[in-house]
């Protein structure tokens, strides 16, 4: 579904092209990512926030399973994450062989979000910098 069809307050003009300038939580959750093969990989189900930086850390996204069984999340960076502004798509530079290697998260063992090492692994995954200076 195109995030475009969430915008009730008319927040997503914006004078670039090729983008949106903001976008609302709500519109994001619950908002579908495609890969670079232009598959479905997942959606997103909430975003983390870090509060010391009040930076939108990652955006965690569900991938797999069937009816919620053996379904995973993942932390994705937050600037991993592009939308085209046109069709109202997010999109993750990454397919789906990629995202079934990608660390995950286990539902009862959360890691340290603010862990430097899990910080490293994630971003260097994803193919972008640390929003954190010196990660």
């Amino acid at each position: 579904m195109s995030y475009l069809l969430n915008d009730v307050y008319g927040m997503y003009k914006c004078d670039i092209s090729g983008g949106i300038c903001f976008m609302g939580a709500k519109t994001i959750i619950g908002e579908e990512v495609i890969g670079k093969d232009g598959k479905k990989l997942g959606n997103i189900e909430e975003l983390m926030i870090d509060m010391k930086t009040r930076h939108v850390a990652y955006a965690l996204m569900s991938f797999g399973g069937f009816w919620g069984m053996g379904e995973r999340l993942f932390a994705v960076p937050f600037r991993a994450l592009k939308n085209d502004g046109e069709k109202g798509h997010l999109f993750l530079d990454v397919d789906e062989e990629a995202i079934n290697n990608a660390p995950y998260i286990e539902k009862d063992y959360w890691p340290d979000m603010a862990d430097k090492n899990w910080i490293r692994e994630i971003h260097a995954f994803y193919g972008v910098e640390p929003y954190q200076m010196g990660m």
